[in-house]
């Protein structure tokens, strides 16, 4: 009998043991505001079907900002940049189609692994990009 329970209790503390190590959700998706309204700052719609172009753009845009390009995928439309200056700020920049005649140009950043609420650098980057876009289309250097 006194095995059988020495067994359970082991089981029982490895249990916990476990459980308390698990790393949370809750910080992840945890945020101040609704998601609809976040994803409503984080995203744009731009009147142009060239995937390339846009991302192009975005690339250079991230530059003149400040950021350094870590990653780039044409294939699945997606930037990631880097800005280190006294803090670190993560921007990864999506381009996919939005119907026939649009793209959609979604941004999420993160400060210092912690997801960024605040629309102002949303704003900087957005029209940036809108500047950028339409000095390219009337192809102004």
């Amino acid at each position: 009998m006194k095995r059988k329970q020495i067994l359970l209790l082991s089981l029982l503390i490895a249990l916990i043991m476990l459980i308390s190590c698990a790393p949370s959700t809750n910080q992840v998706l945890a945020t101040k505001g609704s998601q609809v309204k976040l994803r409503s700052i984080q995203t744009r719609a731009f009147d142009t079907t060239d995937k390339d172009k846009m991302l192009r753009t975005v690339i250079a845009t991230l530059q003149d900002l400040g950021f350094i390009v870590d990653k780039a995928d044409d294939v699945l439309g997606a930037v990631s940049a880097t800005k280190l200056d006294r803090y670190t700020l993560r921007m990864t920049v999506t381009v996919r189609p939005r119907g026939a005649t649009q793209l959609l140009v979604r941004v999420n950043a993160q400060y210092e692994l912690i997801a960024v609420e605040d629309p102002e650098p949303y704003q900087q980057f957005f029209d940036a990009l809108s500047q950028s876009i339409f000095l390219t289309a009337h192809q102004v250097d």
